[in-house]
């Protein structure tokens, strides 16, 4: 399953507007950071090594509303830090909402059902609650006891009161075949989260851990033996068919960084949220002045293990609606 069809439609609408307009670099999605701190120390990621001036900065909510509207993605991932940390989230949501703008907010959960009285359920609003395992794996994964159990009850509440509730699972080196099937069983069938999507480890330059990362080939052995016997169609993944033969290795592509963007304390980053060559003060400065050529598997060696969204997913939604034969694939998918 890929993503809701209404949704779709309007994605499929937008990427025949950017055609029409003969486009060649557009935002799909935005990757929206309105702030680094974060209530977890996470051995995986790098966000929280920033100065603790840097730390204790929080972006207005004019200035991001800003950036969105000059992009004009149709989707925004807001993520961190913690954004549940942000003093003004929900008035955030609540505008991007009114935009009709399909939002995912990115959390960690441990603070979710403190803050769920702050939000309206909204067919454009999801919250997008990271589980990275099962008990033991998720709550080695972020460094502390008891946050898989917070996020399972968070779950439960969020959808008891009408939201939309996807799981985000990223998995590193010390995962097996058997541990991806374990979680998204669980997350499917158990916990009952709306949609899942899951990614292979980016190595943060930064991360506390860097023992743990995926290799290509490694990923796509796991991603293969996981996917067998029917569970990919069974699961509800969050992903086009594409990507998720990407993850195979039954395709290959070019990274599309572009497409997802990140816009942060900083300004645009370049090339993508995962690395940090420098900052733009618009869309448009990013798009015409980052050399995209020099970034991707093959060309820069930060690149060569990134299976990442940021930089395929878009890729993988590109050529599905430059074929009829994939779009088609989707549709049956969705």
């Amino acid at each position: 399953m890929g993503m809701p069809l209404r949704q779709s439609i309007r994605v499929g609408r937008y990427l025949l507007e950017q055609k029409l307009r003969r486009r060649t670099h557009f935002p799909l999605l935005v990757e929206l950071e309105p702030l680094f701190a974060c209530n977890l120390s996470c051995a995986g990621c790098g966000k929280i090594q920033h100065p603790a001036d840097v730390l204790k900065r929080r972006m207005p909510v004019e200035q991001a509303l800003a950036a969105i509207e000059e992009c004009g993605a149709p989707m925004v991932s807001i993520a961190g830090g913690e954004p549940l940390m942000h003093p003004d989230i929900d008035k955030l949501v609540a505008e991007l909402v009114r935009r009709r703008k399909y939002i995912f907010l990115c959390t960690n959960a441990a603070l979710l059902r403190k803050k769920l009285h702050k939000f309206t359920p909204s067919r454009y609003f999801s919250f997008a609650v990271h589980i990275d395992g099962l008990r033991e794996r998720h709550d080695a994964s972020v460094c502390k006891d008891g946050v898989f159990d917070e996020a399972v009850e968070a779950v439960r509440e969020a959808k008891r009161k009408g939201f939309r509730v996807t799981s985000n699972t990223t998995f590193f080196s010390t995962d097996t075949p058997q541990t991806v099937i374990e979680v998204l069983d669980y997350l499917n069938d158990d916990l009952g989260v709306d949609q899942m999507m899951l990614s292979p480890a980016y190595a943060y330059g930064k991360a506390p851990d860097q023992e743990h990362f995926l290799g290509v080939t490694e990923t796509r052995t796991m991603f293969k033996k996981a996917f067998a016997d029917g569970r990919r169609r069974r699961w509800r993944l969050n992903h086009s068919p594409l990507f998720l033969d990407f993850l195979e290795g039954r395709i290959d592509f070019k990274c599309t960084a572009w497409a997802i963007p990140s816009y942060s304390l900083f300004g645009w980053q370049r090339p993508c949220y995962l690395l940090g060559d420098g900052y733009a003060q618009t869309y448009k400065e990013l798009v015409e002045t980052t050399e995209w050529s020099a970034y991707g598997r093959g060309k820069d060696p930060r690149c060569a293990n990134c299976m990442a969204h940021c930089g395929y997913e878009p890729t993988a939604v590109l050529a599905t609606m430059s074929s009829l034969r994939e779009s088609l694939r989707a549709i049956r998918a969705n």
